[in-house]
């Protein structure tokens, strides 16, 4: 269950972070940001994130856990809104590492469109049998919004999922969440 939920948690920031793949600096501002994830249902209703429904059955002692691990990554856990307060500085966006993850594991990124509003594209991740479609709008450089449907294993079997991320830049000054560090990729 933690390790799902770790995760989740970070395909849900990868997820945000993937339209860096590849690109030149995304135009939005370095700081502390707000990140909201929901999914798609079936009839393409929007539904909260399968991990907040984890969160919220883990025990004191696993949340405790979970919260140290994700704070020594520069990720804030979710608050009772499923909101998670992440910090990226100017040094993480120039340097790429923001999105490291998604290279560190094979995974292909190619662009259908990129422009100062719209980014597009498909990824392919061979190591996690993952193909997946998104989108990132900006809406300046404060907000943006990624619409992003992969299909991956789940028990063996096919599973395409649509997630929904609202970001939310907060300030310039992360306070007490340290610069966000992607977490080691699996090869």
């Amino acid at each position: 269950m933690r390790l799902t939920a770790i995760r989740l948690v970070s395909l849900s920031l990868g997820l945000a972070a993937v339209v860096a793949a590849q690109v030149p600096v995304p135009p939005v501002k370095p700081g502390l940001w707000e990140v909201r994830s929901t999914a798609l249902d079936a009839n393409g209703k929007e539904i909260p994130a399968p991990e907040q429904a984890a969160f919220a059955r883990m025990t004191p002692e696993v949340r405790a856990r979970m919260a140290e691990a994700m704070k020594a990554r520069g990720v804030a856990m979710p608050d009772a809104s499923g909101a998670i307060k992440a910090c990226f500085t100017k040094e993480t966006f120039d340097s790429g590492k923001w999105q490291q993850m998604a290279e560190d594991t094979g995974c292909t990124t190619n662009y259908s469109a990129r422009t100062s509003s719209l980014w597009k594209w498909h990824s392919s991740c061979p190591a996690r049998h993952s193909e997946s479609d998104g989108e990132v709008t900006f809406t300046n450089a404060e907000n943006y919004k990624v619409k992003m449907t992969m299909t991956m294993p789940v028990n063996g079997k096919p599973n395409t999922s649509t997630r929904i991320i609202q970001s939310k830049w907060l300030g310039a000054d992360c306070g007490d969440v340290k610069p966000f560090t992607p977490p080691a990729g699996r090869k």
